[in-house]
């Protein structure tokens, strides 16, 4: 819970916004496990990671890329004073809620909200996140081809809504970018929040974030499969569309890791596999595994005294390992009909089984 005190913005919690928000699947996610080694094994884990950059199969030649991207920073005219508040409204109609007008407006010159929004926007290159946008957008494109660029808008939220500072509307087609989500790992405004949340908070997390909404809106859920191995599956699969999405971005930032979190996760990843099969979770149900091992956090929960070095959502990790492996085993698999497959199929027909160093 974000324990970050701040003046209530009646613009940023508008009864538009604000649903999605709540709407959101806060689908899955791994941190931390057990390694016991060396520090001299530094060295292995930063080649093994690179070994694993270099397996993508993903990259392709995009030749009907997608629509042009639009971005429009919301926020830019709202705390414009010298944009009439009725033509403000007559362009975005949608944002202002059930807001009287009188707060509205007095919400343009709330001088905190306006700080806040200046220090957030100018973290981010707006040029270059147009362009990696395009280019995730032309990715998705490819792989399914009715694929329609949505209307990006950027806006600030003062800190409110960023720890799910991105949100989808499939209705309108439009995607909502809350920019004081993303100001900075250990950023003085984001006193309170959990330091393992704000690893994420980043400019360059924006785009694999983004990836990652759209990853969900094709790979099929079923609230009734919930064993750990559906869990492992599901979000495997996400994490082999962001890869096919966005091949040239580091595949720790698709994982909300960061670089040592996602090397702990390669250079332990026979380890991890082989705790699940010795303690018989694979396909178990105990729904205390997905905070254990799916959803964000400092770390993964081994029961062990390793925890606090282990990194988070190994689950995550793993999941993305067993899909890799099905893939890279039948290459006859279409995209499109491996997406559909059942979690067991795909586990059982990946035989997925990674080595431990002796």
């Amino acid at each position: 819970m974000i324990l970050i005190a701040t003046k209530k913005s009646f613009f940023s919690i508008s009864l538009y916004l604000y649903p999605y928000f709540c709407k959101l699947k806060f689908h899955v996610k791994i941190m931390k496990i057990f390694r016991i080694a060396a520090l001299s094994c530094l060295l292995v884990l930063s080649l093994n990671s690179c070994k694993k950059e270099q397996e993508t199969d993903w990259k392709v030649e995009i030749k009907n890329p997608a629509e042009k991207v639009e971005v429009t920073d919301i926020s830019k005219e709202f705390y414009d004073v010298n944009v009439p508040l009725d033509q403000f409204k007559a362009k975005f109609p949608w944002f202002q809620g059930t807001v009287s007008d009188a707060d509205f407006a007095k919400n343009r010159t709330n001088a905190d909200e306006v700080k806040i929004y200046k220090e957030a926007i100018s973290k981010i290159d707006q040029t270059k996140l147009q362009k990696e946008l395009q280019d995730l957008f032309s990715h998705i494109k490819y792989y399914f081809p009715e694929f329609k660029t949505p209307k990006v808008y950027l806006f600030s939220s003062t800190l409110q809504m960023i720890q799910d500072p991105i949100f989808f509307d499939d209705k309108t087609n439009f995607l909502f970018i809350d920019v004081s989500g993303f100001m900075g790992n250990n950023n003085p405004n984001y006193k309170g929040l959990e330091g393992y949340f704000q690893k994420s908070m980043n400019p360059n997390n924006i785009v694999p974030k983004v990836s990652r909404i759209f990853a969900e809106q094709v790979v099929p859920f079923s609230p009734d499969h919930q064993k750990f191995i559906d869990l492992l599956v599901y979000n495997g699969k996400v994490m082999l569309l962001q890869e096919a999405f966005l091949p040239e971005t580091p595949d720790y930032l698709k994982m909300d890791y960061d670089k040592k979190q996602y090397d702990w996760s390669v250079a332990n990843e026979a380890n991890i596999y082989n705790y699940f099969v010795e303690n018989n979770l694979i396909f178990g149900d105990d729904h205390r595994l997905v905070d254990r091992f799916i959803n964000p956090g400092p770390f993964s929960k081994f029961y062990t005294e390793i925890d606090n070095e282990s990194s988070p959502m190994v689950g995550v990790y793993i999941g993305w390992q067993i899909c890799k492996e099905y893939l890279k085993k039948n290459p006859e698999t279409k995209l499109v009909d491996f997406l559909k497959m059942d979690a067991t199929e795909v586990f059982n027909k990946a035989g997925y089984k990674p080595k431990l160093e002796e």
